[in-house]
Formats: structure tokens, C-alpha cells, sequence
């Protein structure tokens, strides 16, 4: 199968509203059910992975676009919409174009921070959850393995991943100027981004014994804080959850403040104006930027984290850039080593026609010595190929002539025929085709027996 049969299909912080992506989303116990319907819908390789920036579905079919459609449609009912209503905040990819941005996925190049450690793993979990279900195949199987050594590779040859880990650190280390020991602070997680998760994950390792989580879908929320083993709060409950956090993380990217400068003027009032440390690590925004003016608030978003972690835009972009180039280097040795396989049958085929003749010869003519049988073997060989020629030569037609020089074109690079070769093709054409219209004087011996 050629890489003209992968496709992705999906929805990202980039084109879908961020309340359709928390409906669209599922958690790990649903995924099984979602490849069940993929299934149904005519899909058998297939994988479904959910993340807090992206919903997509990565695919083989033989019909690409046939297969975007039933996948839409899927994702639609999931969502309670008409496919039209959904279709605009999706995007499609096929072919090469799907293979590298699986590739840029896996590599952390198509997640807001570039470089965030989290969504490798997350694509494995769907790679295991797809192969639990029966849903992987030989090609599936050979682009998601191409695209995990892509990501090794740019993990180990490029520094892209420290930027997202510094991000974590300088908040680690912002969290300590403000509060001093954060073994003694509270956090809370407002949404599940990659970024605020990896922000949490960096201060529980520094020592921070309370998080709780909550998030604009509650079941969601609870299962991340069984993972992060931490407590779960209701979204409806959020002023309660906030007065007793000293670090106060958001993370949910739904275009709109979450934080705005009344809720956060009342958590401050609950908390007798105890600091608060803000970490804004949404794309777009989810704290009102008037919150950073109160009495004890204390708001960092990921640029100032970045600037405290004295990360060079140039060297970030010098590293991503490098990540990009390994990523379109692996991508066109995949397509190089898939198009090299596709032709692996018909060298086969063409393989085993010669060895079928050579044993029919054989049969026939065993008593032969080598130069006569290798003669008519040749002559064997050669007569399908040169009637083919012939009868594009007879054709006067452009579209005859055009074949014949295309065919020839293909006949010298096959077979590695070097310049002379060619310019003795008119020379020697008319004592070989008489050659090979003349049967062989073996051949006249078997009355009956066809020429070939």
C-alpha cells in the first residue's frame, strides 16, 4: 500500500472551538467504543487519539477521502452535530501530507508549546489501545513506528524539549521566591492543557503535597486527578477550590477568561490577601489581564516563564527549525522505503516469468548445449517485450509515438543500458526482430510447438 492511503482527520487547539473539543474528546475507558464505531463505519486501521489540544483519528484506507467522510460522520455523532455543522473545524490530511504531520505530532512540532514531552506517550497509549482492539495493520504499524524513531531522533540530535522542561522549572522556581517552601502550598489545575499538566507534574516533583483539578467537564477533571493523584473539584465550585490554592494553575484554552478580575477580587478577599501565584500556560489566554494589577496576585503567563528561564527566541527557533528538518528527512525516507516496497511484487512476478521459462525451456529442450539454450532462452524472453515495441512503432498516431519513447526510456533505465546501447538500437533492431521472428532451428524440430 502507498502512502496515498494514510490519512488524519481530526480537530486542534488551531481550528475547532474549545468547547466542541471537550465534547469530542474522550477518556481512556471510551477510546475502545470510538474504534468500534470506526469499524463499523468501514475503517479497520485506525487509531483515535484524544489530547487536551487535539481529537484526530489517524488512518490507512485504499479510499482516503471516502474514509475522511465515515470518520467525520463519527466524530459528528459524538458531538451530537450534523456533519456540515462540524466539517469546517476539522482538517484533513492525506498521503504525505498526513504522514508528516503524524510525524510533526509525534515529534512535539504541532503542539502549542513546541516541544512538550506529553503527547509522544499519549500517542503511544492510542497506538496500544488500537492494537488491543484489533485496529493496526502492516501499514499502520509501519508509520507510527517511523514516526516514534523521527521523535528519538529529534529528541536526542536537537534541544527542542528543553524549552517546555525549563518552562516547568522556572515555575518551580517562581513558586519559591513567592511562597518559600511549596511543601507547604496547595495547587489547583484549572483545565487539562499538555503545558499546565507538565507545570503541575514539575512542582509535585519538587514537593508539593495538595493538587486538585477541575475542569469544564467534571468527568474529565476526575480522571486527571486520579492520574496526577490528586482531588477533584466541580467546575460549578471553582471560587471554593481557588480560595485554598497557593498556586493556581489554567490550562484550558476556550478562547474566553476563565479568571476574570471580580472572581479573583473575591478569592483574594477569602484568602485575606494571601499571595497567589497565577500561571497563565493557556493559548489563547484564560486570565483577565486585569488580575495582575490586584494586591496579591501574581500572574505569570508562558512568555514571562520563558524569559525567566532565559530561553533565547533564536535558539528556540534554531532548534525547531533543525526538529523540522529531521522530521522531512524521515519523511521522505518513508515514502522512499514504501515505494521501494510497492515494487517489490511485480519484481517478483517479472522474477518468476523468467524462471518459469527457463524450466519450460529446460523441459522441452534438455538435450541442448549452453550457448544454443541460453540463445533461446533470450529469444524467449525478449519476443513479448519486442512485439510490444514493434506495434508501438506501427502506431503513427502522437500518443503511439509517445509511448514507444516513454517505453524505451524505461527499457534503458531497467536494465542499465548505457549510451552506446542506445545508439546502436536502430543498428542492430533489424538483424535482431529477424532474429527473433525466425524460430529456432530446435524450435522446428517439435512440429506443433508454439514459438515464443
Amino acid at each position: 500500500m502507498t502512502t496515498t492511503s494514510y490519512l488524519v482527520i481530526g480537530a486542534s487547539h488551531r481550528t475547532c472551538s474549545g468547547t466542541v473539543r471537550d465534547r469530542l474528546s474522550t477518556d481512556e475507558a471510551e477510546v475502545a467504543g470510538m474504534l468500534d464505531r470506526l469499524r463499523a463505519a468501514g475503517v479497520g486501521q485506525a487509531l483515535w487519539l484524544s489530547t487536551c489540544d487535539r481529537v484526530e483519528v489517524q488512518a490507512v484506507h485504499e479510499r482516503p477521502n471516502e474514509a475522511a467522510l465515515a470518520i467525520a460522520e463519527v466524530m459528528a455523532d459524538r458531538v451530537g452535530l450534523p456533519t456540515a455543522d462540524l466539517a469546517p473545524q476539522l482538517y484533513t490530511r492525506t498521503g504525505i501530507d498526513a504522514v508528516r504531520h503524524l510525524f510533526a505530532v509525534a515529534c512535539s512540532l504541532d503542539s502549542q508549546i513546541v516541544g512538550e514531552p506529553h503527547i509522544l506517550g499519549q500517542l503511544k497509549a492510542a497506538h496500544r489501545s488500537a492494537a488491543s482492539a484489533g485496529m493496526t495493520g502492516p501499514e499502520l504499524e509501519a508509520v507510527l513506528q517511523a514516526a516514534y524513531a523521527a521523535a528519538k531522533r529529534v529528541r536526542s540530535e536537537t534541544p527542542i524539549a528543553e524549552g517546555a522542561t525549563s518552562l516547568a522549572a522556572a515555575a518551580i522556581q517562581v513558586a519559591r521566591d513567592l511562597h518559600g517552601d511549596i511543601r507547604r502550598c496547595g495547587a489547583l489545575l484549572l483545565g487539562l492543557g499538555d503545558m499546565g499538566a507538565l507545570v503541575l507534574e514539575g512542582l509535585r516533583e519538587a514537593g508539593l503535597p495538595r493538587l486538585t483539578v477541575a475542569a469544564p467537564v467534571d468527568r474529565r477533571a476526575e480522571a486527571a486527578a486520579r492520574r496526577l493523584d490528586g482531588h477533584f473539584a466541580p467546575w460549578a465550585d471553582l471560587e471554593t477550590a481557588m480560595t485554598g490554592a497557593d498556586i493556581l494553575v489554567t490550562a484550558t484554552g476556550l478562547g474566553r477568561y476563565i479568571l476574570t478580575a471580580p472572581m479573583m477580587e473575591a478569592v483574594l478577599k477569602r484568602r485575606r490577601r494571601r499571595p497567589v501565584f497565577v500561571v497563565d500556560a493557556a493559548i489563547p489566554a484564560d486570565v483577565d489581564p486585569a488580575v495582575a494589577g490586584m494586591d496579591g496576585a501574581f500572574v505569570y503567563d508562558l512568555a514571562d516563564l520563558e524569559r525567566v528561564a532565559l530561553q533565547g527566541r533564536v535558539g528556540r527557533e534554531a532548534a525547531t527549525q533543525a526538529a523540522w528538518m529531521i522530521v522531512d528527512e524521515a519523511v521522505a525516507a518513508f515514502a522512499r522505503d514504501r515505494a521501494e516496497r510497492a515494487a517489490v511484487p511485480a519484481v517478483a512476478a517479472l522474477r518468476n516469468h523468467f524462471e518459469a521459462e527457463r524450466r519450460r525451456l529446460l523441459a522441452g529442450h534438455g538435450d541442448l548445449d549452453a550457448a544454443s539454450a541460453t540463445r533461446l532462452l533470450v529469444n524467449r524472453l525478449l519476443h513479448a517485450p519486442s512485439e510490444t515495441l514493434r506495434a508501438l512503432a506501427a502506431d503513427g498516431s502522437g500518443e503511439g509515438l509517445a509511448e514507444r519513447a516513454a517505453a524505451e526510456r524505461l527499457m534503458f533505465r531497467l536494465f542499465g543500458l548505457d549510451r552506446i546501447g542506445r545508439d546502436r538500437l536502430g543498428c542492430d533492431m533489424a538483424s535482431d526482430e529477424a532474429e527473433e521472428n525466425e524460430p529456432d532451428k530446435d524450435e522446428r524440430r517439435e512440429p506443433g510447438r508454439e514459438v515464443r
